[in-house]
């Protein structure tokens, strides 16, 4: 007599978008995770206009395939999150290569008693830009090193239990950007315990040009503004962002606007004071980063100095997005 199969005890959710460059990468990776416990790997469409579908379907019946008009990765998710079987739900994207026991080590943070936990990104790429990038991720990994608690979860290497993902609403649909974020910080605002889980790593293709690092920040600014309209005291400290990000922030603009006054001797030296401020402010990344690779070390102020451009002019433009969104209908709240 057949035994029926036993029900996943968890289930991997991945999100894909015209991911035909990365996705069989991802899904290799995903079929040859080292765990014995049953689980279900579902790759969600959102809307592909390439192959990506096809892709998916060459790694049936291990994967299951799921499609919908192109909605965002936030629709995805709750779409795949409604159709899992199991108790906990994993998340990674399209563009990541999971390591053999990530999944392991994020069902052993849940069953361990967190709600929800967070692993890291690793690349394996040569640009300047990617690896600069990698080195931003990693000084935000220090500052949760050692926390018993977090409140900032990414879902390119994630896990909650779906019972607190279907409480909550799920992930908040119509955010391009941080909507990982929102929905970390308001379950931790609800009293959930969600924990790093640092060797939960995922590899990832960063953004590899100026261009597109500096398009990123300004989204990142962009629609923190609209995290912000809901969880104000994440603005102003989160487990995962380093305060040094706000006070250069603060003294570019400082610097620039003082610069504009050229008729003022004070003007001009406040804005000389502001500069000096920032590049003593990008010392210790630029000193952490030199030790594992020079050259980012050396090009580590003027890629902050974009970063905190990229990141004002994106939280400038937000708030004003916000302001004509309030005179139009006051009392809105809604993405659009």
């Amino acid at each position: 007599m057949l035994m029926p199969p036993k029900a996943p005890v968890f289930s991997i959710v991945v999100p894909a978008y015209n991911a035909e460059a990365t996705l069989r990468d991802c899904l290799h990776a995903l079929t040859k995770l080292k765990i014995d416990a049953p689980h279900e790997i579902i790759l969600v469409d959102d809307g592909s206009t390439d192959a990506t579908p096809h892709i998916a379907l060459e790694f049936t019946p291990a994967v299951k395939l799921l499609q919908q008009p192109h909605s965002g990765a936030s629709a995805a998710r709750n779409a795949g999150v409604a159709q899992a079987e199991g108790e906990i739900i994993l998340f990674t994207d399209a563009d990541c290569e999971p390591v053999p026991d990530w999944a392991s080590t994020l069902v052993a943070a849940i069953q361990n008693g967190a709600d929800g936990a967070k692993g890291t990104y690793r690349t394996r790429q040569s640009s300047l830009v990617a690896r600069f990038v990698q080195a931003e991720y990693e000084s935000k990994y220090r500052r949760m090193e050692g926390r018993t608690e977090i409140d900032f979860v990414d879902t390119y290497s994630a896990a909650y239990r779906r019972e607190i993902l279907l409480e909550a609403g799920g992930f908040v649909e119509g955010l391009p950007f941080v909507e990982d974020q929102e929905l970390s910080f308001r379950l931790a605002e609800s009293g959930y315990r969600l924990v790093y889980a640092p060797t939960a790593i995922v590899y990832h293709r960063h953004v590899a040009s100026l261009t597109n690092y500096i398009r990123r920040k300004f989204g990142i600014g962009y629609w923190k503004i609209y995290v912000g309209t809901r969880h104000p005291g994440r603005m102003i400290n989160d487990s995962h962002t380093p305060q040094s990000i706000k006070l250069q922030m603060l003294l570019v603009a400082g610097a620039l606007a003082f610069a504009a006054v050229p008729i003022s001797r004070l003007a001009r030296r406040t804005s000389a004071a502001c500069s000096m401020g920032f590049l003593a402010s990008t010392l210790p990344f630029a000193v952490n980063a030199a030790r594992r690779d020079p050259t980012v070390g050396a090009v580590t102020p003027f890629m902050l100095l974009l970063r905190a451009v990229a990141l004002g002019c994106g939280l400038v433009t937000g708030l004003v997005r916000l302001f004509f969104i309030h005179v139009r209908t006051p009392g809105h709240n809604q993405v659009e």
